[in-house]
């Protein structure tokens, strides 16, 4: 895509509300779309969408709804002509706006370019949002949030998707006949605890969050092992487990 037409010429470096426009190559947005799989039942915002190669890339290679919001008002303009020009019209809205200010919340995916300072100004608005948002960054991260995936080559970026609230204590019901207080601690997507079972307490084995499913291995009173996996509410659980026999058990949980 060119950098812009007979109508407005973008240079690279130029400065923005709180950026300077550098575009984010075609290579990297698609390796970046990829990453956060990306397909037709999307809607991605992309966050200073510039001449909106990444929205247009979102609906024209991979099939989503996007929306681009764009301060620079020239800026926006160009990006929404070069929808028109792609095609991609019916898939592709650009917004001259403040992406402090516009609503994005509805994103299942958010893509950005943007500056170590603004990534942290957006991350609490971003962990708000649903559980299982996805999120690319080109070249900066979240701070002490760390990426799930990190993308090298051409050039870094990352990857995160946005984890539910977990930590705390849960009643669970159906795993076992005894009372199962399930503990969570919690940093970001990173997770810990412990379940106890009647007067018995251990430790989770191998406990995982990715956005609103919650999975770890405990042992039972005979030692033997069962994998939970568990979709998060607001204040509920509800899952099942398998036992190395493979018989599913529905179990819910509620918070204490």
């Amino acid at each position: 895509m060119d950098s812009g037409d007979d109508k407005y010429q973008p240079r690279v470096g130029q400065e923005g509300k709180d950026v300077v426009w550098v575009p984010t190559t075609n290579e990297l947005l698609a390796i970046m779309l990829r990453t956060a799989k990306v397909n037709s039942t999307d809607l991605v915002y992309d966050l200073g969408s510039g001449d909106g190669r990444i929205a247009i890339a979102a609906a024209k290679d991979f099939g989503a709804r996007a929306i681009g919001i764009e301060f620079n008002p020239e800026m926006a303009q160009l990006a929404q002509r070069n929808v028109d020009r792609s095609g991609v019209s019916d898939r592709v809205k650009i917004i001259n706006g403040d992406i402090f200010v516009e609503d994005f919340s509805k994103a299942t995916v958010v893509t950005m370019y943007l500056l170590p300072e603004l990534n942290l100004a957006l991350r609490p608005t971003i962990l708000k949002m649903k559980p299982g948002t996805r999120v690319a960054s080109h070249a900066f991260n979240m701070g002490d949030w760390d990426a799930d995936v990190e993308i090298d080559s051409p050039a870094r970026a990352y990857y995160w998707v946005v984890p539910a609230q977990v930590q705390g204590e849960w009643l669970i019901s159906g795993m076992e006949t005894d009372r199962t207080i399930l503990k969570l601690s919690q940093f970001y997507q990173k997770i810990g605890g412990t379940l106890q079972i009647g007067n018995n307490t251990q430790p989770l084995l191998n406990p995982k969050l990715e956005g609103a499913i919650l999975s770890f291995t405990y042992l039972d009173r005979d030692k033997s092992s069962h994998f939970v996996m568990m979709s998060v509410g607001n204040n509920e659980l509800k899952g099942k487990y398998k036992s190395r026999s493979y018989n599913d058990n529905v179990i819910t949980g509620k918070r204490l």
